[in-house]
């Protein structure tokens, strides 16, 4: 599959991260955004030239990115963008739900005035986020920021820093295919009154009602994403 836009160079920011942690985070975003397509040879000396950096932090990056799961390594031969199908995401979706139910169900237990408030907080700024921009049909950054702001709140207070990032990474996982099946607007569902639904539940500390609405939101939009790679594999 062709890239959907061309990276850019890495600007780097005096006093901020190094190059190879900048350059990581932006062959990520430009991973799970779908600018790198799956199966696509990352080729060093094409990498170093469209992120205007050296061969060393490139060589770096990607490494640190194969301990993701977003690039695959090939023996001697370099790396690629990790292949995508219907089979892993499945895997994807079934080990999110199993690691989200117990995480939610930590924090509900564990819950506290100011987790209260977090999940309140964030649940509002989703709410307050255009989910698109004008003249777009893809979700906005600022969508998408408050969007996992929101998922992850609710999982805050489970008490594993482990927990937490295993959740924040499927999350990402699950991100990328979302984008590359270009899923937006999900037919005959009411997003914003699952994720209220699911903060009030969790607010309330109805732990088992919690747990079902945010498996049973995560699984329709599993059903729908599944729908469209079947399309696209066709």
């Amino acid at each position: 599959m062709a890239a959907n836009t061309e990276p850019g160079p890495v600007t780097v920011s005096a006093g901020g991260a190094s190059i190879t942690a900048q350059l990581f985070d932006r062959i990520r975003d430009d991973i799970l955004n779908g600018v790198l397509q799956p199966g696509l040879k990352l080729k060093i000396e094409t990498l170093r030239e469209s992120y205007e950096v050296g061969a060393s932090p490139v060589r770096e990056a990607l490494s640190m990115l194969t301990a993701e799961g977003l690039v695959q390594r090939l023996d001697q031969r370099g790396f690629r963008v990790s292949e995508i199908s219907v089979s892993a995401f499945e895997e994807l979706l079934r080990t999110r739900c199993w690691l989200e139910e117990r995480a939610l169900r930590e924090s509900i237990a564990s819950r506290s005035a100011a987790w209260d408030e977090g999940v309140l907080l964030a649940h509002h700024r989703l709410t307050r986020t255009p989910r698109s921009q004008s003249g777009s049909d893809k979700a906005s950054p600022q969508w998408e920021k408050a969007h996992k702001l929101f998922h992850m709140s609710l999982l805050s207070s489970c008490g594993s820093g482990f927990l937490i990032g295993f959740c924040e990474q499927l999350y990402d996982l699950n991100i990328r295919y979302r984008n590359i099946a270009g899923a937006i607007a999900y037919p005959s569902r009411n997003v914003a009154a699952e994720h209220q639904a699911i903060c009030e539940a969790a607010i309330a500390h109805e732990a088992d009602e919690a747990v079902k609405l945010l498996v049973d939101h995560y699984t329709s939009t599993g059903e729908f994403l599944k729908m469209r790679l079947n399309t696209l594999s066709d």
